[in-house]
């Protein structure tokens, strides 16, 4: 059972953060990227709710299975792109240090994508970042789908 819900307690606050949500989810990054960085700074925070929500968002555009099913290995795998594992990467080294992206990692995502796309990416990081820190610790549990 959850904690607290904001949509129901602050919703001036919660509708701020679905106002930012809606509009990285308008720009120009590429909606798998977006999904699969989702799910794998969600996998680091140890976010359920965000982990089960991105995943099925991911699936219903179009992601494949056997790409969710690696994102924790994505540095083995041979599914992803050059671009999506330097968004990753990014992912990673953001959401474990927000302060410490290392010279190469932001680099690789400057040669990968256009500065917009750059941009959008370091704000969805920030965003699902802020996501798991409000629904992990209030114990926001996802829906029952069985």
């Amino acid at each position: 059972m959850s904690r607290i819900s904001l949509p129901e307690v602050a919703p001036e606050l919660y509708r701020a953060f679905i106002h930012t949500e809606t509009t990285i989810r308008k720009g120009p990054l590429d909606p798998k990227v977006r999904e699969l960085v989702k799910i794998r700074a969600s996998q680091m925070n140890g976010c359920l709710f965000c982990i089960d929500m991105h995943t099925h968002e991911a699936l219903e555009i179009g992601e494949t299975q056997d790409r969710v099913f690696q994102l924790p290995a994505w540095r083995e795998s041979k599914l992803y792109s050059e671009a999506e594992r330097a968004a990753l990467a990014y992912a990673e080294a953001a959401t474990e240090s927000p302060g410490g992206v290392p010279d190469e990692t932001w680099n690789a995502i400057a040669t990968a994508f256009k500065p917009e796309e750059v941009a959008y990416l370091v704000g969805q990081v920030a965003m699902i970042n802020t996501w798991n820190r409000i629904a992990a610790p209030t114990h926001t549990a996802p829906p029952d789908r069985g």
